[in-house]
């Protein structure tokens, strides 16, 4: 029998709130944190909206790496770890280093860089770069650092699967927890707002010009945002054993590449259907129990329409008694963390019995037919959360938590 894994620990830093208390009450409320960029000039595009973490300051958070020694990513990450262990009620000093890992997904790594990097480079002034940049730059660090931060040295992992990254860090933790190859992990997401994903999907025609609308009828597309999760993972028993809150409980999870297109979804969704399937089956659930869908939810119109398609093919004649929100109305898309936060909200409402609406929702789509929770927050029993996520290259992954009960 495996090894029962649950989540005692939620910390978050976003551009609503930071700790997950700030974070969920601004979500129930239908708060945006979406606003006109302010880290670097948009008058050369088109749009101009973006989830920024406004007036981030890490000083007095980042304690053995020290403020201003890492980039952004790392250090939203380790805020975010130290918050999570702090609502697990663990002493971050007082940790088995030797049975403690990290698992961390990421879209971009340490993007502001790479922008140092090349803005020294067009001023012809390449010499400043320093040799410190190696050292931050690749995407491994973010969870180097966090591990660093902590002195932790069990299992450690950076896994780069785009929007669905979190998901993909919380299954691989929950693996190393059921094989016994770690006592507490520590995983999630973490990305922070740059030129170069801002760019990339400005240029793709991706972004909304005025709101994120997921689902309705005039969505125009997705905002890009920031931020980071780290979830505190361990098993059922050593939790029980300190008298541990315990938010939810990690049911299953599944996976699935459909590798269609660099960048399009499948036309059918058929690889984020396998992934929601997959993750009924190891969960040994079927889809009438589902009480709550986290929806990838991103605003564009290829996107909410296929999810939707999807969502009907795996759960038929159930899919529109499920309430479905996309909290990406609120927060933009935090890329690599988006899963990570998303997780964490499904973890709270399993424990609160409370879901979060997708704001900005005005005029349904008959082609996105189900219950997204247009804009008011729902009291309802959640028993089991599936939260989704769907990234570029066909990199899927569905997350089930669920009402722990001993």
């Amino acid at each position: 029998m495996r090894r029962r894994v649950v989540v005692t620990g939620l910390g978050a830093v976003t551009s609503l709130g930071t700790g997950r208390r700030e974070l969920w009450d601004a979500l129930l409320a239908g708060r945006s944190g979406i606003a006109p960029v302010g880290s670097f000039d948009t008058g050369r595009y088109s749009v101009h909206l973006g989830g920024e973490i406004k007036n981030f300051n890490s000083a007095g958070k980042i304690l053995r790496l020290g403020a201003g020694s890492v980039g952004r990513a790392s250090e939203l990450a380790i805020v975010a770890g130290r918050l999570a262990l702090e609502d697990a009620g663990l002493d971050a000093q007082k940790l088995d280093g030797e049975r403690t890992g990290v698992s961390m997904g990421t879209t971009s790594g340490e993007p502001r860089e790479v922008e140092r990097f090349n803005d020294l480079q067009i001023a012809g002034d390449p010499s400043r770069v320093g040799i410190g940049f190696i050292a931050q730059y690749p995407c491994h660090v973010i969870a180097s650092h966090l591990a660093a931060e902590l002195d932790v040295a069990g299992p450690n992992i950076m896994i780069p699967t785009a929007c669905a990254a979190g998901n993909y860090a919380i299954a691989y933790a929950t693996d190393e927890l059921q094989a016994g190859r770690a006592d507490l992990m520590l995983a999630g997401g973490s990305d922070s707002f740059s030129r170069i994903t801002y760019t990339g999907f400005a240029r793709l025609g991706a972004i909304a010009p005025e709101r994120c609308q997921p689902f309705d009828k005039n969505r125009k597309g997705m905002v890009p945002g920031e931020g980071a999760a780290i979830l505190v993972l361990e098993p059922l028993e050593k939790a029980q054993a300190r008298g541990a809150r315990i938010y939810a409980e990690i049911a299953g999870y599944g996976l699935s590449c459909d590798a269609h297109h660099m960048t399009a979804s499948h036309p059918e969704g058929a690889g984020a259907a396998r992934a929601m399937e997959r993750a009924l089956a190891d969960s040994g659930l079927a889809p009438g129990d589902i009480d709550y869908i986290s929806a990838h939810g991103t605003g564009t119109p290829t996107n909410d329409r296929l999810e939707t398609i999807a969502v009907k093919r795996v759960f038929g004649n159930e899919a529109k008694k499920i309430p479905i929100s996309s909290i990406k109305s609120m927060l933009g898309h935090t890329m690599g963390a988006a899963s990570a936060i998303e997780s964490l909200v499904c973890a709270l409402a399993v424990s609160e019995g409370r879901i979060p609406p997708t704001i900005n929702f005005e005029e349904p789509d008959p082609e996105c037919d189900l219950d997204y929770v247009p804009n008011q927050a729902r009291e309802i029993d959640v028993r089991y959360a599936m939260n989704n996520a769907y990234a570029f290259g066909g990199n899927n992954a569905s997350l089930i938590l669920k009402r722990c009960e001993a």
